[in-house]
This record gives C-alpha cells, structure tokens and sequence, in this order.
C-alpha cells in the first residue's frame, strides 16, 4: 500500500517522500488506520520492520489536526537513550515540513541538558521521548504540562519490564490524563506484557507482524562448546578473516569487558559498551563504530534492540540469550536491508536448553559448526528433553 493512500495529511506525506519511503510496511499497512481511528493498540513487531514510523505518522498527523497550544501532545517511552535519540531522529525527518516539535529526555547527561529538557517540557514541545528515570525525575518536579496529553507510547515494552520498569512505568501514567489513546508496542508477548496491556489499555486492537523467524539472508551456526573454549574460539573466528564490522554480543558487563581486553591485547580495533560508560562514552564508541572507524564492538544487551546500525558482517553471540526470542533481535543486527550476514552462537553446557528452547521457537535445527582442532573437543549437544515444546503463541490482530 502507498503511503498517500493512508489518509495522511500532506505535509507528512512531502516527509515520507524526502526520505525515500513510498510503500507501507505490514505493521504501518495495519497500524497507522488503527491509530488514526482513535483506537488503542498492542502490537508485536521486531526491529526493522517500520514499527517506529508506524506509530510516528499517525501521531503527527493527529496533532497537524488540532491548532497548535504549546501543550505536549504525545508521549513516548523507551527504555534506553540510545533509542530515544533515534526516535528523536526519526521524528524529525518525518515532520521536516510541519510545524510538529519534539524533545528527547534521557538521563546521563549533564546539568545544561536537564535545563534544556525543562524548557522544552514547560514551554510544550508537541512529542516527548523519553526514558521512565528522566521523565519520572521531571515529573516529580511539577512544571511538565501532561494536561492536554492526546497519547501515550510504550515502544519495547517488554525491554522496559525486563530492566525492571514497571513500577515507574505505573508512576509516569499516573500523572497522565485518564482520557487518552494508548499504544503499546512489544516484540514479544509474555504474560506480564499482556498484564501491563489490561492495566492501561481499553479495548485494543490487536497486531502481530511475524517475528518469530530471523532474516532468510543470515547464514546461522552455533558451536557447542565449554566455557574456557569461547575466547580462543572468538580469536580464531575474528583471525580467519578480516571483517569491517561485527558485533559480538556478551549477556554479562564483566565477559563484555574481558573480552575485549583479550582482543586488544592482539590488535584488534575493538570496544566494549555497557552501562557502565557514562553516555558520552557510549556515544563516542558507537559514532566509530557506525562511521567504520571501528570493527569489533562488544556489547551488553543494550544493543540489541533500538540501535540502527547497518552493514553488520557478522553477529556473535558470545552467551546464548535468556529470552529466546532475543536471539532474533540480537542476529537481526545483520542481513538489514538487501544485505546478507552471518551469525554465530557459542553454547556452553549450561546453556543448552535455552539454545534448544530457540530453535523450537524457530522451528529448526541451526547447524552445528566444528571447532578448531586446536581448541581442542567440545561438549555432546545434548538438551534436555523437559526443554522441549517451547513453542511461540502467535496473536492475531483482532477484527471487529
């Protein structure tokens, strides 16, 4: 479908077509007349798949309605600023020819960046994107002007509760005004994503764009190994061929960070990325990382979602992720676009039935590869079969 037949005003319309974009995606195809209905929605949809211009149209061109009153409009909630400033990016592309303004609200800057949000948050910027700590931080204060509020954005909503933002989650809505439209948009769909879903939103619709299978172009493996075997195999891979950019991704700080020592020691343009760098720091690393002057970047799950990073050779996936279907999010940083990629996994002993858990959810076997003679047997794979049976439910977009 052609975004000029959405029904979207026509100053959006000059946006979308100075960025490039002519035909809807499925999740903006279903979305964007969803939202623009009035109606509250709850959809399931991985990176890459358009979900933040989904909900960004129809927010703006609610608001392109209405005559401008210097009263924040819609707001949107993230988990980390990574993803805000994209947002906040993104944002900015799509309403280059309205009146439309926004601000991004993020801790770990300074105290010029605060007053800066303050500003912005009592003078009325019409969108806000925010983290729950920043907003809740504003919030308390009592200058935020939430009273003519239109709607409420929750993006990676299971990313928010999985950090352990619920109860601020709670806290920020209950400044907001009761009358609203909420969207909630999740790339899975756990029990505790549906519990939040009764909480806050009335009478959804419902939108799943299928997420449960990774990119046909990402060639997968995985390599059964234990423990002490993964940094010589890490070696050995990054060593076998020179590769512009890769992403290896550590479920620890602490195996992040030993990692990468490893890998400077013999030369490699590699650095990690937590939360333990001020953002600052984050930021710089991922501007070399982005601009090629940097190849090898390790990093925490922080990256596994929200970052739009193309060109991305190779994924590694130095511990199997605890949620299954973050291993879709996480090799999902490769093959974007018309791209190919490649994606590895190392699975010790312990992590076997997980590793199992996410082939049942893609319903395959992921190829076995061999280790290196030199890094001498591996483990047998060998999951236990109580693991087993762990399908994905799937959620139909509800029909009236």
């Amino acid at each position: 479908m052609k975004f000029k037949e959405l029904g979207l005003d026509d100053r959006l319309l000059e946006g979308i077509e100075a960025i490039g974009f002519s035909e809807a995606t499925p999740v903006q195809e279903q979305a964007i007349p969803t939202i623009l209905a009035g109606k509250d929605i709850i959809a399931s949809a991985q990176t890459g798949t358009g979900k933040t211009a989904a909900f960004l149209l129809p927010v703006i061109h609610q608001i392109l309605q209405k005559e401008p009153d210097h009263q924040i409009k819609a707001l949107i909630i993230v988990p980390t600023r990574e993803l805000a400033v994209q947002i906040d990016q993104q944002m900015e592309g799509l309403s280059y020819f309205t009146s439309v303004s926004s601000t991004a609200v993020y801790g770990g800057g300074d105290g010029q960046s605060f007053s800066r949000e303050k500003s912005a948050l009592t003078q009325g910027a019409d969108v806000i994107i925010g983290t729950p700590g920043r907003l809740i931080a504003h919030l308390n204060l009592g200058y935020v002007k939430v009273s003519e509020l239109q709607c409420l954005v929750l993006d990676e909503a299971d990313r928010m509760l999985d950090m352990g933002f619920n109860d601020d989650l709670m806290k920020i809505i209950s400044f907001l005004p009761k009358k609203r439209q909420n969207l909630l948009f999740s790339a899975t769909m756990p029990n505790k994503i549906r519990d939040l879903a009764k909480k806050i939103l009335h009478e959804p619709d419902e939108i799943n764009i299928a997420i449960s299978k990774p990119a046909e172009r990402v060639a997968q493996a995985a390599f059964i190994l234990y423990d002490n075997q993964k940094i010589p195999l890490a070696k050995f891979i990054l060593q076998a061929k020179e590769l512009q950019s890769v992403i290896i991704f550590c479920s620890t700080k602490s195996s992040a960070k030993q990692l990468s020592r490893e890998l400077k020691a013999l030369d490699f343009s590699v650095e990690d990325i937590h939360s333990d760098l001020d953002q600052t720091e984050r930021e710089h690393v991922l501007r070399d990382f982005r601009n090629k002057k940097l190849k090898i970047l390790v990093a925490t799950d922080i990256l596994s979602r929200g970052i739009d990073i193309e060109d991305i050779e190779l994924v590694i996936n130095y511990d199997v992720p605890n949620d299954g279907e973050d291993y879709i999010h996480r090799i999902g940083r490769t093959a974007r676009a018309a791209s190919k990629g490649v994606a590895f996994t190392f699975v010790n002993p312990k992590e076997q039935d997980k590793f199992y858990a996410i082939e049942q959810l893609l319903e395959q076997s992921i190829p076995k590869g061999k280790i290196p003679a030199s890094i001498g047997e591996g483990p047998a794979y060998s999951p236990r079969t109580k693991s087993r049976g762990n399908k994905k439910k799937f959620y139909k977009k509800k029909r009236n």
